[in-house]
């Protein structure tokens, strides 16, 4: 072999040559991407073989994604030596650890590479750098010859180059499928969405006249003494109310999709709302300890503020740990922007990583132990908006998680103190 793999053309145009090359590539997965990349840089460095090693989390090895379809290559591939963990070490594992470059003549002599590289496939020359893909190193790229001193410095510089652009290249080509994917993810929970709805009124016409018929039922059942039946019947209906409710939250999607989610305001007592609504949810391995004045008064929507804070207290009662409280509380505060109420639900239980707060709000987002569709919050946040106010998700220390709403409060508000 030549003691130079350019040796028609000068290095600048064989470059440049490539770099075209690299950038016309048409959009298609990264697979794909690394395959050709690693073709189209062994015909430019008349390598006998060339590796795209990119690093595997998963089994904490390179692994040779791409390899050019050469002999060698081919051999590779056949003994196993296109994944290298890092535990075997070798040159190529130094380099991906190191971020340092690595040329030599003389592989057959250096202690350090792999007995299967010297041996197996015969290398003696190899020039290897790092690969990164934005700010994050990846893996290296690994360019072989079975002749001494193939490579030379200059081909050192020129593979350093290339592998920032192989970067770019596989950067462009994640992006265009991260972005295909999410396009078809879209069309599929917009086709789910529409399946869904079309369901939500079809149960919810059938739900309707079967909530009367249960409710005939359980006043005929009591009035002749039947309260064995009576009780069955109620332990029908809570599950025809829990079925309406979530029909109710299909179709409170559709709306506030639809941009018809309407409010009903009017002057109320918030502390009344929170009175109502903590039975439900206070039991003994779960007490709710509330924190209010006597009374607070604001204008919203009674019904939907009470199926914020319904909500709310079923996700704190839900993942909250075994035999600890759930506090409430309810304060004013005033801001630059004006007066707000702030409701704030806190439990002791598993802390939610970024990942989770940012998804939790999003529709159809279920933890592991939620029960229903994932609807609740994102619906209990879209009501927040919907009064000006926010609904927000943070995590207090390693234990305790707190579910935020504040809703504006007009500049005459009465809040009157515990006596």
């Amino acid at each position: 072999m030549s003691s130079t793999p350019f040796p028609e053309q000068s290095r600048s145009d064989v470059l440049f040559q490539l770099l075209q090359q690299l950038l016309a590539m048409p959009a298609m997965e990264v697979n794909e991407v690394i395959y050709q990349t690693a073709q189209l840089i062994a015909q430019t460095f008349n390598a006998e073989k060339v590796d795209v090693f990119l690093y595997d989390p998963g089994s904490q090895s390179l692994i040779a994604f791409g390899t050019s379809v050469t002999p060698m290559g081919i051999h590779e591939k056949a003994i196993g030596l296109d994944r290298i963990p890092l535990e075997q070490g070798g040159r190529a594992v130094d380099v991906y650890q190191t971020g340092q470059p690595y040329l030599t003549g003389q592989a057959q002599h250096d202690p350090h590479e792999l007995a299967g590289m010297k041996e197996s496939l015969g290398i003696k020359s190899e020039i290897t750098v790092p690969l990164s893909v934005g700010t994050e190193r990846r893996g290296v790229l690994l360019v072989s010859s079975s002749a001494p001193h193939a490579f030379q410095e200059p081909d050192l510089r020129a593979l350093e180059s290339v592998a920032n652009w192989v970067g770019m290249v596989i950067q462009r080509a994640e992006l265009s499928e991260d972005y295909a994917n999410e396009v078809a993810d879209h069309a599929r929970r917009m086709e789910a969405e529409k399946l869904m709805t079309i369901m939500a009124h079809d149960l919810h016409n059938y739900l309707t006249p079967l909530k009367g018929r249960l409710d005939l039922l359980r006043r005929r059942a009591r009035r002749e003494g039947q309260e064995t039946l009576a009780r069955e019947l109620e332990v029908i209906d809570q599950t025809t109310l829990r079925l309406n409710r979530l029909v109710s939250d299909l179709m409170d999607v559709e709306r506030l999709k639809q941009g018809v989610f309407a409010l009903h305001r009017q002057p109320v007592d918030l502390v009344q709302i929170i009175e109502d609504v903590i039975p439900i949810w206070n039991t003994s391995e779960h007490p709710i300890r509330v924190q209010a004045p006597a009374s607070f008064l604001a204008t919203v929507d009674p019904d939907r503020v009470q199926q914020v804070i319904e909500n709310l207290l079923s996700n704190a009662t839900t993942h909250a740990k075994p035999n600890t409280p759930i506090r409430f509380k309810i304060t004013q505060e005033q801001r630059t922007d004006g007066l707000w109420a702030v409701i704030t639900i806190t439990n002791q239980g598993q802390p939610m990583s970024t990942e989770q707060i940012r998804s939790l709000f999003q529709p159809f987002a279920r933890g592991a132990q939620s029960q229903g569709l994932g609807l609740g919050l994102y619906i209990a946040q879209q009501i927040a908006l919907a009064h000006q106010g926010t609904l927000t998700a943070q995590t207090q220390g390693e234990k305790m998680t707190q579910m935020i709403m504040t809703l504006t409060l007009p500049c005459d508000l009465s809040v009157s103190p515990k006596p």
